[in-house]
């Protein structure tokens, strides 16, 4: 009985000590997979945007995986879609716009905005239709691509209001969504239309032309230089607590940028996404493209921004730019500083 009875503890000690063992081995490989395990973000972007071009670049050369990064990608169909994604914690980053940016964080929102793309499109129109500046818009009809909030639009505004002119009565304003505007532009239902550079690079390849460029409107404001209102968009105190994933995010996004405007054969492969496999239309989407890749430093940016929001105020007051009289130098993400 007695060996019977040692024998059973000492059987029973065994089976203790090996399920120990394999719990300890899971501990462990556990701890070595979350160390290993990449850094997630999602991304929310429109399925039409540049930005979902730019992430097919980085998973074709396993960019994100190069920097330890799972890049989740959350594809919508309108800017506004991005925005509630974001705002409802169903996005990490978004790309939007600083004055959006500024009218959230007036409202208290920590929203913080981090330089993407100066490309801000254009007026196009026919060839034979007589558009120079902002005054031969009185009388006519005019498509206006996202919404009566669009920074382009609300900059198209302040310019002619400047000038005497308030397009919203003088001219017949069309809203709607980028590629809706842009065939109805090129079936002759507008006289012209203000969309997204992508879109008029699309008008441009079929004979359309920039009959005012939004870069020329915001030098006309007291621009500088060539102003990155688009941008990424993200919570300030996600920020915080993901400051190196975000930065590397940065980082990989950026490089896509470069490979993406040098490589043309990049463009073929991506072309699908565009809706357009034809050489020379791909060429005119590369060059505008490499246009409007961010080349200044962070500090001219983010004084030409406060430049333009303040001439925002002061033309259009809170219907244009919401209740701040100021863009706040916090509302710009400064990457690798701890700040």
């Amino acid at each position: 009985m007695i060996a019977i009875g040692t024998r059973s503890r000492i059987d029973a000690a065994g089976r203790l000590g090996g399920w120990l063992f394999a719990i300890s081995i899971g501990w462990a490989a556990a701890g070595l997979s979350d160390a290993c395990a990449a850094d997630r973000i999602r991304v929310a972007t429109l399925k039409t945007g540049t930005l979902a071009w730019e992430l097919d670049v980085v998973r074709a050369h396993g960019l994100d995986v190069k920097a330890d990064l799972v890049i989740d990608a959350i594809e919508l169909g309108s800017t506004e879609g991005g925005k509630i994604a974001l705002k409802g914690g169903a996005a990490d980053v978004i790309v939007s716009d600083w004055l959006w940016v500024a009218r959230e964080r007036a409202l208290g929102d920590n929203l913080v905005f981090y330089p993407y793309s100066s490309a801000l499109g254009a007026v196009m129109a026919p060839a034979d239709v007589s558009i120079t500046d902002v005054g031969d818009l009185k009388g006519k009809k005019l498509g206006v691509a996202g919404g009566p909030l669009d920074k382009s639009w609300l900059l198209l505004r302040a310019s002619a209001l400047r000038s005497g002119v308030d397009l919203k009565s003088a001219a017949t304003i069309v809203y709607g969504a980028p590629p809706l505007l842009a065939q109805k532009a090129l079936q002759g239902e507008l006289d012209a239309t203000l969309n997204f550079w992508n879109f008029c690079a699309a008008l441009e390849a079929n004979g359309m032309r920039a009959a005012i460029a939004m870069q020329d409107v915001v030098k006309g404001l007291g621009a500088a230089g060539e102003v990155a209102m688009v941008g990424y968009v993200f919570d300030g105190r996600w920020a915080e607590h993901h400051r190196a994933p975000l930065d590397r995010f940065l980082t990989v996004m950026r490089k896509a940028e470069w490979l993406l405007a040098d490589t043309p054969a990049e463009w073929q492969r991506v072309a699908p996404r565009i809706g357009t496999s034809e050489p020379s239309a791909l060429e005119v989407y590369r060059r505008r493209f490499r246009e409007g890749i961010p080349k200044r430093p962070a500090a001219a940016e983010l004084a030409d921004a406060r430049r333009l929001y303040r001439v925002l105020a002061e033309i259009g007051g809170v219907e244009l730019v919401g209740p701040a009289s100021d863009l706040d130098a916090g509302a710009f993400y400064n990457p690798g500083s701890g700040e």
